[in-house]
């Protein structure tokens, strides 16, 4: 396992990574889709990094939509630890497989030090499957300029 210095502390994680590329990728990975992708960083805390993520995923509410296609990438610095967590609806979509291929992904740019790009590449993947399989859904505006009624 390589060990990188930079994934020791929350804030020099965050330093590292360009915040602004990886807003941009989430923009476009939920452009076409209903589903919802977060990421996150922790504090410091004691207890279960993947319990920890499920929480956090309820607390975004992705429960309370229909759809149940929340995605959360957790990462826990001082753990050295992160967690792709889908909710129960996208989960279902594409499996166990998926989300290890994900984490690999992932875990390979992490240890490469390229945080950031490790972020934008599974955001992109993930996008993939979230406009596939829960397509951004109509809305009841109209663009022919016709006022409703």
């Amino acid at each position: 396992m390589v060990t990188n210095p930079r994934w020791t502390s929350r804030r020099a994680l965050l330093r590292s990574i360009d915040s602004a590329r990886v807003k941009r990728a989430i923009e476009t990975a939920e452009k076409d889709t209903s589903g919802q992708i977060c990421v996150s960083f922790a504090p410091f805390f004691w207890g279960d990094v993947d319990r920890a993520a499920v929480r956090a995923l309820e607390r975004l509410g992705t429960k309370r939509a229909g759809h149940r296609n929340g995605v959360l990438i957790l990462v826990a610095p001082a753990r050295r630890r992160f967690v792709v967590c889908g909710d129960g609806g996208i989960h279902a979509k594409v499996g166990d497989v998926f989300w290890e291929d994900v984490c690999r992904l992932l875990g390979a740019r992490f240890r490469e030090g390229d945080f950031t790009e490790g972020l934008v590449q599974a955001i992109a993947v993930i996008g993939e499957q979230l406009r596939l399989h829960f397509p951004a859904e109509p809305t009841n505006a109209r663009h022919d300029g016709e006022q409703g009624g």
